[in-house]
């Protein structure tokens, strides 16, 4: 069993509002689940008109630390841009697994976004009504089946895809932001302001990243 798992949050840093999975069993996908959370900080308007997650929303919900329990307890978590999430669930212990580094080796020079994917790829998947793209269940289901059009195209069971995720790490491109997926280097030479913006403003910034970030402004 893998579990597909997704967070919306109040924005780059963090403050979950919303948080769903699915399960891949066999091929199938099985078992969803979702939650609204009140969030530790204001949502911002940036996020706000991505997800549609208003405060009045989430008001009244638990915390994630109450919400969270009943997504545990798998062994393979899998996330579109897996190091986001992974971030934003310290408390998932399972090996974590990412679709969209597993997209770009298997299929260069696409676009690498959740629905450009589904798109591109033509994936047969019907997410559950009344929701849209950047609502967590919705995107679960999309990711739920480019992991199964993943599996069905290279090969790989869940421990191989978990082992090529050792040393997949974002050192060498953009796990969020407006760069996302786009190489350092180059958006180090195009837009260096944007870098010094991000190492000013974003504490919790993984260690491997900030030092790339680092490395390539001092090229």
């Amino acid at each position: 069993m893998l579990r597909v798992i997704d967070t919306e949050t109040c924005g780059l840093q963090g403050g979950i509002v919303e948080v769903a999975s699915v399960d891949v069993i066999d091929g199938q996908i099985v078992n969803p689940m979702s939650d609204l959370v009140c969030p530790d900080r204001p949502i911002s308007r940036q996020a706000m008109a991505i997800h549609r997650i208003t405060e009045a929303m989430v008001a009244d919900k638990p915390p994630i630390e109450q919400a969270i329990g009943r997504y545990q307890g798998s062994r393979y978590y899998v996330a579109h841009n897996a190091s986001f999430d992974r971030r934003m669930l310290p408390e998932m212990q399972g090996e974590w697994i990412c679709t969209m580094t597993l997209s770009r080796a298997l299929w260069p020079g696409l676009k690498y976004g959740n629905q450009a994917l589904r798109e591109s790829l033509r994936l047969d998947v019907t997410p559950p009504a009344g929701l849209h793209a950047h609502r967590a269940l919705y995107d679960c289901y999309v990711t739920a089946a480019l992991l199964i059009r993943i599996m069905e195209t290279s090969g790989w069971d869940a421990l191989q895809m978990a082992r090529r995720m050792q040393g997949a790490g974002s050192s060498d491109s953009f796990p969020f932001g407006k760069y996302r997926g786009q190489k350092i280097a180059d958006v180090a030479k195009r837009d260096p302001g944007y870098l010094q913006w991000m190492l000013k403003n974003i504490p919790d910034l993984k260690a491997d990243l900030r030092s790339a970030m680092l490395r390539h402004l001092a090229d």
